[in-house]
């Protein structure tokens, strides 16, 4: 592994000022001074990384408060080869979190770590399974994740796989970070120093997979074969456009095909990267999800799984496979380490630890520490631009019947908008939460990163019921609402827990009558599995739900006071 300096990626053509003109006047900067938000408000170094706990981020963690147990001593008989793994990092650069109370992430203390844990053992490889961008902090989303991928650069990555997020604005878009390009807000672009890989993606024009489906690397004479997998969900959790042109195939068959492959070639240690979800307990037990079924099925000759998306801690053997995940937002990293056998070339032995990147102890990597001032720099205008002041939190967190403050908050800014009867949005684009006092367009951008446009529809009051019916699917989603109030009953069957829906004056929804609806543009396509909204008609498309929130935030007054709206009741 190569620690030196690898070189800076060309300086970006970026005009801060044209930048700014691309974005909607809800997202510009005032002719007045620039207000900076310093300390507690975004971090408590000052900088722009929110110390909120975000979306599917795990703060109580106990395999972190356990002893370490001492490794086996190392064999002479065998070269040990260690694998150091992110995933679901998500541009976190600059975001510091609270993890058993203690401060935890930031990429400069992963970097320190990672580096730390290399100067160990000569024969050590990065990898990554996935989600390394998408819904990121505006530190790096603001450069096109530009900045997250000369993260991965300068830290030497050696291989990674895609997730879903790295569709989100499209194939093309993910093949210039990965290959380089002109981006038209950016400039030019070098793109990836290190191979992704995916077996299961298809481009439906050519039949092939749209980047190698593996990869072999030698380690110390050692060959190793990396096989990258995505989630087949990908197309229901990415807004159509991402995913256009491309077909998502079963892991496990694509898996055990490139397997056969690298058999043939005489490879016998084999490495997947699986942006799936699995979980197991603090030593293993109990394993669930995804993982369990890909380790279970696939071909013997695998070793190690790399696991990702669910944001989850994972490190079981199952099926004599090694399977781990750590957790998300560069708040944790998994340190495998595995022996290999020299005469037949197999690995013999693996063991893992999930190592939490808590703060305390460990001077943060100077290198990286500068890599994200720079980039803070450059998006430092519009990031602290002032656009309210709440007298209370603003919180995603849901209450025993499923609803939250920010989500009531965000329907009513959509729902405005577009100028609708009703609005519905999903949990999953709520991201983060917003403390009392002054809000940045920073942190509107934080909760709303993706910038779907929103999408006016007609919709019947039996259809809305049935898309409310869906929120108990195979997993519960709790759908954020404005314009109308429900009550659901645990109790009944599943497809029928809605019991009584109801608007604002009190009369209960008519379920033949047409109403408006505003959803944003994933869910109005039927992402996260609601499919019902395919049935809507007359759709017609406004502006983006960050350029609704900010607006709407900027409307309140200085400062407004918003609280629980009591729309969704669960029966007791």
């Amino acid at each position: 592994m190569k620690w030196m300096y690898r070189g800076m990626v060309p300086a970006l053509i970026f005009s801060l000022m044209s930048f700014m003109g691309d974005w909607s006047a809800a997202a510009q900067v005032s002719n007045d001074p620039i207000q900076t938000v310093t300390g507690s408000r975004q971090n408590p170094n000052g900088n722009q990384g929110l110390s909120k706990v975000y979306h599917d981020f795990v703060p109580n963690r106990p395999e972190a408060k356990q002893k370490k147990t001492k490794p086996p001593a190392a064999s002479q008989r065998f070269i040990q080869v260690q694998l150091l793994g992110i995933n679901d990092f998500h541009g976190q650069l600059n975001v510091t979190r609270k993890v058993n109370g203690k401060p935890v992430g930031r990429a400069d203390y992963l970097a320190a770590y990672l580096k730390q844990r290399a100067a160990e053992n000569k024969n050590t490889v990065l990898v990554h399974a996935g989600d390394m961008v998408g819904a990121s902090p505006p530190v790096s989303a603001l450069l096109q994740d530009e900045p997250t991928i000369d993260f991965l650069n300068r830290m030497g990555f050696d291989i990674g796989t895609v997730g879903n997020h790295e569709f989100d604005e499209g194939v093309t878009e993910l093949m210039r970070l990965i290959k380089g390009g002109t981006h038209p807000k950016t400039g030019n672009f070098a793109g990836s120093n290190f191979p992704w890989i995916v077996a299961n993606v298809i481009d439906k024009k050519t039949g092939k997979t749209i980047l190698p489906p593996y990869q072999v690397m030698k380690v110390n004479g050692m060959p190793i074969g990396f096989i990258g997998v995505v989630t087949t969900e990908t197309p229901t959790v990415v807004v159509p456009s991402g995913v256009a042109g491309v077909e998502f195939t079963d892991e496990v068959e694509a898996i055990n095909r490139n397997v056969a492959e690298l058999k043939k070639q005489g490879v016998k240690s084999i490495v997947v990267l699986a942006h799936n979800p699995g979980t197991s307990g603090p030593n293993g037990e109990n394993p669930q999800g995804q993982l369990v079924d890909i380790a279970n099925r696939v071909d013997d000759e695998v070793d190690v799984i790399f696991g990702g998306h669910n944001h989850a801690y994972m490190n079981a053997t199952i099926n004599k496979k090694l399977v781990v995940q750590a957790y998300s937002y560069g708040t944790a990293f998994a340190d495998v380490d595995v022996e290999i056998d020299p005469k037949t070339k197999d690995i013999v032995t693996k063991r893992a630890e999930i190592v939490t990147t808590f703060q305390e102890g460990i001077e943060p990597d100077p290198e990286i520490k500068k890599l994200i001032e720079g980039y803070e720099a450059k998006v430092e205008p519009i990031i602290n631009r002032i656009i309210g002041t709440t007298s209370g939190e603003l919180t995603a967190r849901q209450n025993e019947s499923g609803e939250s403050i920010l989500g009531d908050f965000i329907t009513d800014a959509q729902r405005e908008a577009m100028k609708t009867d009703f609005a519905i949005t999903n949990p999953g684009g709520i991201r983060a939460d917003i403390d009392a006092g002054e809000i940045t367009w920073g942190e509107a951008f934080t909760v709303q990163p993706f910038s779907n446009e929103l999408v006016k529809m007609t919709m019947t009051g039996k259809q809305i019921r049935d898309v409310l019916n869906q929120q108990w699917g195979t997993k519960i989603q709790m759908l954020q609402i404005s314009g109308f109030s429900y009550t659901w009953d645990p109790n009944k069957a599943v497809g029928d827990k809605v019991v009584s829906i109801k608007l604002a004056d009190g009369s209960e929804i008519n379920p033949d009558k047409p109403y408006t609806v505003t959803a944003n543009i994933f869910l109005s396509g039927g992402g996260d599995g609601f499919t019902v909204f395919n049935q809507a008609q007359n759709k017609e498309i406004g502006p983006t739900d960050l350029d609704a929130f900010v607006k709407y935030i900027e409307e309140q007054p200085k400062p407004f006071t918003y609280g629980i709206q009591n729309r969704i009741q669960k029966v007791q």
